[in-house]
């Protein structure tokens, strides 16, 4: 599982969101940058997390926030998922897990006593010189905005 703390170094991401766009960590210097990792689109926890996000988007831009959702979810689930619920926030289609691993969120979970690899629900707020400043590890997915804010 992750490793990387505040004070570390972002990872030097890049990755296509679900349009077929390039987000790098470098798109962002000068901003801050919450990277907030989901299992899957469109599943209730998921919907929630990004929904309350997608309420505060206001407070965040105020904040010189951007915001970037990733999972290893495909491009036209990521699609379908923004536009169903009019995400204003890019969401990066990561099916090769670059992004996911660069970040160190992918490993063993636990789900109705199955074992199996997966998405840890993990949010990293990243400063304007691609620091890292929080690492939230204990999502609350219908109020997440506040835990980042």
């Amino acid at each position: 599982m992750t490793k990387l703390e505040p004070g570390d170094k972002a990872p030097n991401f890049s990755g296509k969101d679900q349009d077929g766009n390039v987000h790098s960590l470098s798109d962002y210097k000068g901003k801050k940058l919450v990277v907030f990792f989901y299992p899957k689109a469109n599943t209730p926890g998921c919907t929630a997390e990004a929904c309350d996000l997608r309420d505060n988007y206001a407070q965040f831009q105020a904040g010189n926030y951007a915001l970037l959702g990733v999972s290893a979810d495909n491009p036209k689930a990521q699609s379908n998922f923004k536009n169903k619920f009019d995400f204003p926030f890019p969401l990066l289609a990561d099916e090769d897990k670059a992004v996911i691993q660069a970040f160190g969120v992918w490993g063993p979970k636990k789900f109705m006593g199955k074992e199996y690899d997966g998405i840890h629900r993990t949010t990293f707020v990243i400063d304007e010189n691609g620091i890292i400043e929080k690492v939230i590890t204990d999502v609350k997915t219908k109020a997440h905005a506040k835990q980042i804010l």
